[in-house]
């Protein structure tokens, strides 16, 4: 739908223009825009009109250009003023449905879209339907942008107004806490580009929200796909890659469905099957240590730090001595030696799994 500021503006540069009053009225006869003398007069003659069903072009000073999308009336158009030409009211006329049916042409292409994320079309009416409003086949990937139900108009206004996106970009709301952006990809020479691109645009997306709704936002992206009918596909990734990272990876504000890992696995497992790893690795109680704060942060320091014990301790201004003396203290309670590789990997995944069955409980 376009807005009344933008059928103002274009009004006014008609008037510039020609000099003439411009009214214009909705099909059911709401004055939306006017620019020119007092509009009083133009309300009464559009009603004289509309009660002839518009069989004349002209009522009092004023002229009558009916404006119809797709074959039916949708706008009035009257003008008055001198010198009045024909020419220049239908040049006016076209201008407005030029401005109309671009609007409705967009208005068309996000619902259109919307219907293609959400696999509401059989592939035959997408490519149908898609060659009719000019959206074909091209490299593309779903960003998800969840705002947790904040501000979500300020969002939405704020994406679209990024230097990223370009006018085959799709932007819109899909309920009211996650906005959409469908993004056609430009050409790059390698997967590496790629991938840089792609983390590059779901970063200022966190970042320019932030600065100018003042709300944290979470993007989850799919892989690019490369048909029409495929976009649902990279929406339903992006939206586990989301899922996923609010259990596996809360701290990470940008997540990729392509970068999900052992995540990805964990979060498709059964209660039952988790169950039974945790007693494997745990017995039938889960050691209270995985519930204190100094000690989980001792463990995450040094597994992003490849279990290098003199690292790990510089980082978390201690004695390599006393680090030490806290990674025995902790083998003793979880019964694991992380100091080992595959004692290191068996902890990591049963936290994964915990997460995962405490999210579901």
């Amino acid at each position: 739908m376009v807005s009344n500021q933008k059928f103002e503006f274009t009004l006014s540069e008609i008037h510039e223009i020609t000099s003439l009053s411009c009214y214009l009225f909705t099909a059911e006869g709401m004055l939306i825009a006017s620019v020119g003398e007092e509009s009083a007069d133009a309300e009464t003659a559009f009603l004289k009109l509309k009660q002839q069903e518009f069989e004349q072009e002209q009522e009092a000073q004023f002229h009558c250009f009916l404006i119809a999308i797709e074959e039916e009336t949708e706008y009035v158009l009257l003008l008055s003023g001198e010198p009045y030409q024909d020419t220049i009211g239908r040049m006016a006329a076209a201008q407005v449905r030029t401005l109309a049916m671009a609007s409705a042409q967009q208005y068309d292409r996000a619902g259109f879209m919307q219907n293609v994320i959400l696999a509401n079309m059989l592939p035959i009416e997408v490519i149908t339907r898609g060659k009719k409003l000019h959206v074909e086949n091209a490299r593309r990937v779903v960003y998800i942008i969840d705002t947790a139900k904040k501000n979500h108009e300020l969002v939405l206004a704020t994406v679209k107004n990024l230097s990223n996106i370009k006018n085959k970009d799709f932007v819109f709301r899909l309920d009211e806490s996650s906005v959409i952006l469908v993004k056609e990809l430009p050409e790059c020479d390698n997967e590496t580009e790629e991938d840089r691109f792609l983390q590059e645009t779901a970063s200022q997306l966190v970042d320019n929200i932030h600065m100018e709704v003042m709300v944290k936002a979470r993007v989850g992206y799919g892989n690019p796909v490369e048909k029409l009918i495929d976009v649902a596909k990279s929406y339903q990734e992006a939206r586990m890659a989301l899922e996923v990272g609010r259990v596996f990876y809360a701290q990470q504000d940008t997540i990729s469905y392509g970068r999900l890992g052992i995540g990805r696995l964990i979060y498709q497992l059964p209660q039952s099957l988790c169950e039974m790893f945790i007693r494997e690795v745990f017995g039938e109680t889960v050691p209270d240590i995985l519930e204190d704060e100094e000690a989980m942060n001792t463990i995450n320091r040094f597994f992003e730090n490849s279990l290098n014990i003199s690292e790990t301790a510089r980082q978390l201004y201690l004695h390599r001595n006393t680090l030490v003396y806290r990674l025995e203290r902790i083998e003793k309670a979880i019964g694991l030696d992380i100091r080992n590789f595959e004692d290191a990997m068996t902890f990591r995944i049963a936290v994964m799994v915990l997460a995962h069955m405490k999210e579901n409980v």
